[in-house]
C-alpha cells in the first residue's frame, strides 16, 4: 500500500503553487503514485462557489480543501493542495488533523510577483481596485516552520520539485525519487 499524505502548497498569488503542484503530480504519477491535485482556483469555482474573500469565507474554503485532503490521504492517496491559505492558524489546524501533512511555502518577494503578474491583479490591488487582495490589502501570514520553502524568485520549478521529493524521502513517504512508490504501478518508473 502507498502511504497517503497531504502536500500543502501555500504562498501568495503568482508564487508558483499551481505550476509546481502540477509538475510534482506528474513526477509522482510517473513513479506509480496515486495523486490528486486540488487547486485553490478550481476548488473555488466548483466546490466553494459563493464564498467571498472575507476572512471567514477564506477560512471555510481552506477547511473544505483540507477535509478533502484528509479523506484522500487517509485512503492512501497523495493529496496536493495549491491554495493561498493566508492564515497560519488554518494551516496549523490542518497539520494537527491530517497525518503526514507536509507544508510547502512558495516564497516570492512582492516586487517579483508584481513584475511577473500576467493578469494585472497586483497592479489593480495596489491601485485600490481589488479589495481584500492577499499580501496587499489583506494579510498573508507565512509559515513559521514549513517542511519545505521554495523561493520561486531564485529557484526553478524543477529545483522546487526536487526539493519536495528530497523532503518526502527524508520523511519516509517515498523511498527515493527514482524508485517506484510501494503499491504503485512499476511500469511508470521515472
Amino acid at each position: 500500500m502507498q502511504t497517503g499524505c497531504t502536500l500543502w502548497f501555500t504562498g501568495m498569488s503568482g508564487s508558483g503553487k499551481s505550476t509546481l503542484s502540477k509538475m510534482l503530480s506528474a513526477r509522482l504519477r510517473a513513479m506509480g503514485a496515486r495523486v490528486e491535485v486540488l487547486d485553490g482556483d478550481v476548488i473555488r469555482t466548483h466546490l466553494c462557489r459563493g464564498l467571498t474573500f472575507s476572512k471567514e469565507d477564506r477560512e471555510e474554503n481552506i477547511r473544505r480543501i483540507g477535509f478533502i485532503c484528509e479523506l484522500l490521504s487517509r485512503n492512501g492517496v497523495i493529496a496536493i493542495a495549491a491554495a493561498i491559505s493566508p492564515y497560519r492558524a488554518g494551516r496549523d489546524e490542518l497539520r494537527a488533523r491530517i497525518e503526514n501533512f507536509v507544508e510547502i511555502h512558495m516564497h516570492c518577494p512582492v516586487e517579483v510577483l508584481v513584475e511577473r503578474d500576467v493578469k494585472g491583479l497586483y497592479k489593480k490591488a495596489l491601485a485600490g481596485e481589488i479589495p481584500h487582495f492577499t499580501g496587499i490589502s489583506d494579510p498573508y501570514e507565512p509559515p513559521l516552520a514549513p517542511d519545505v520553502t521554495i523561493d520561486s524568485s531564485a529557484q526553478t520549478p524543477e529545483e522546487g520539485v526536487s526539493a519536495v521529493l528530497r523532503r518526502l524521502e527524508e520523511l519516509g513517504i517515498i523511498s527515493s525519487p527514482y524508485e517506484t512508490i510501494p503499491g504503485g504501478d512499476e511500469s511508470h518508473q521515472g
